[in-house]
């Protein structure tokens, strides 16, 4: 999805490097404080970007709390939990995928919606001025106007997200696949809840 993955731990630097060597994930930092994880996120917030933080532990909370978005599972320490934008059910990272499906197909339909908005008062309201409406015609143009926004925002369903995720769950390597019960894409429930905070 050309996101850019950065792991920032407090653990020492052989287990990370283990880690984000079996994830791909080439930006990685060890042995990190809970000053030096803000510090990171603040720099990354002032070249312009938008972050979103996952984390669980302790001293993952400041860092919570300073990004753009942030997310905890539930089985994380409570301030984690209250630090959070978003916790999610169980220890899987999948929620997060969907929670970033959801917000991605929001965001283009909210852009949708106010492009429907415009198209309308264009076309309506110069023929309400002009007197060829009759107040009954103008409610029903009005009403069906919000009809058709609720219907396209009504496309965003659990469901299409969820079969988007299937979909790709369903290309993983059979490496991922062998290993159902590591943390990650493999053997990751598609219909785990996320909730908002």
């Amino acid at each position: 999805r050309g996101l850019d993955v950065r792991l920032l731990s407090g653990d020492r630097r052989g287990a990370v490097a283990a880690v984000a060597a079996q994830l791909g994930i080439e930006d990685w930092r060890a042995g990190q404080t809970p000053a030096e994880k803000t510090a990171v996120l603040d720099g990354l917030a002032a070249e312009g970007r938008k972050v979103l933080m996952v984390g669980d532990g302790l001293n993952d909370a400041p860092a919570l709390a300073a990004a753009s978005v942030s997310m905890s599972p539930s089985t994380a320490v409570d301030v984690s939990q209250t630090a959070a934008d978003v916790v999610f059910q169980g220890r899987r990272l999948r929620p997060i995928l969907e929670a970033f499906e959801v917000s991605r197909r929001s965001g283009r339909l909210v852009r949708q919606n106010f492009a429907i908005a415009l198209v309308y008062n264009l076309i309506a309201v110069p023929v309400a001025i002009s007197g060829m409406l009759t107040p009954l015609l103008a409610a029903l143009a009005m009403s069906s106007s919000s009809l058709i926004v609720i219907a396209n925002a009504l496309r965003l369903s659990r469901g299409a997200v969820t079969k988007d995720l299937t979909d790709d769950r369903a290309s993983l390597s059979d490496r991922d696949r062998a290993e159902p019960g590591a943390d990650g894409p493999g053997g990751v429930p598609v219909g785990s809840e996320v909730r908002a905070v």
